[in-house]
């Protein structure tokens, strides 16, 4: 590999969309009022309330777990506790910061398909009132989830509605929220505000951005303090006009839909191929474990292949005892990008 060769580990790897750039340079003039009083920030503000309704608020941050951290803890005490999958972001892949820099308490659900069930929500709903017991005061999803699946709006709406008849706040990680809305080929208001959504974790940086993401309050009455919060857990930017210039371009022109649709599109492109090759008995060894809705493809192989085909290529093992492994796609990933990683497959999977 090369330092400048394109790879499925993530699309964390990815470099800055040319179109994001050329907006950071175009508000890199002059002198702006800083802490998100500049007109950058205003203008996103306005953005946000069309796509998310008209009491929405956006609080833009640097990083997805400092938006998790902070969205969460403005939405409950102390002694609250979170309902979540087992492989959520938050509980996998935070380092501890949800229970450390906030002091809540994660309850977990095994995943289907990436996605919390209402059997999973209701497994963790009980012990209100129980000193003994952490409270069940939220409920956060990841659309789309951390297996590359979709959630549709009926199943939002549902996890909602039982989140909110037993009083908690529900909170989407929307790290992926524009391949979801891509997939979907829905609007975010459609699969968030409509359907009882009233926290989001707006992403970016997967998708073209650099150190660019946002807190969506889409429900004001839910959350106390953020703006505070957001000082407090060293997430307020000085020169927030490059942060939310960055986020405001992925709105223009439908930026962000665009490049998830093209990332979304290269990830059913490997899919197809491979099974293809897999049909035609030039690849053997290889399934498939999870469907591919969004930008990831998950698949199942031996371990010594994965090895040697990561010689050549990045990519990550998602859980290496039973081999299987994450192919992410990205918004500059190419259909030559696809072939070549196709033909490396067959090379150490040959039929």
């Amino acid at each position: 590999m090369t330092s400048h060769s394109r790879g499925f580990a993530s699309d964390n790897q990815a470099g800055v969309h040319p179109e994001i750039m050329e907006a950071l340079q175009r508000v890199n003039s002059g002198h702006q009022a800083s802490y998100g009083y500049d007109e950058v920030t205003g203008k996103l503000q306005q953005t946000i309330r069309d796509h998310f309704g008209e009491r929405a608020e956006v609080f833009p941050v640097f990083n997805g777990t400092g938006a998790n951290v902070t969205a969460l803890t403005a939405a409950m005490p102390r002694w609250g506790a979170v309902i979540a999958t087992d492989s959520a972001h938050i509980h996998t892949d935070e380092g501890g910061a949800p229970e450390r820099v906030s002091g809540l308490k994660l309850l977990t659900s095994p995943a289907v398909e990436g996605k919390l069930t209402p059997e999973g929500l209701l497994a963790h709903a009980g012990g209100r009132g129980d000193e003994h017991h952490a409270q069940p005061l939220a409920v956060s999803i990841t659309q789309s989830t951390e297996l590359g699946t979709v959630y549709s709006p009926d199943e939002i709406a549902e996890l909602a509605s039982l989140a909110h008849e037993r009083g908690m706040v529900f909170h989407l990680d929307g790290a992926r929220i524009w391949n979801a809305a891509a997939a979907l080929g829905m609007s975010f208001t459609e699969f968030t505000t409509d359907v009882g959504v009233d926290l989001v974790s707006l992403g970016a940086t997967k998708n073209g951005a650099m150190a660019a993401e946002a807190i969506v309050v889409i429900n004001p009455d839910v959350v106390e303090g953020m703006l505070y919060l957001r000082k407090f857990t060293m997430q307020l930017a000085s020169k927030m006009r490059f942060i939310s210039a960055q986020l405001q371009t992925l709105f223009d022109d439908e930026l962000g839909i665009r490049s998830a649709t093209h990332a979304n599109t290269m990830a059913k492109l490997l899919r197809s191929s491979l099974e293809q090759k897999i049909s035609d008995g030039e690849i053997s060894g290889l399934e498939f474990s999870q469907p591919t809705e969004a930008n990831g493809v998950f698949a199942v192989m031996p371990n010594a292949a994965a090895d040697a085909l990561r010689e050549h290529v990045a990519f990550y093992d998602w859980d290496r005892a039973r081999g299987e492994v994450r192919w992410m796609c990205s918004f500059d990933t190419t259909e030559d990008d696809i072939n070549r990683f196709v033909d490396q497959i067959a090379t150490v999977l040959p039929g």
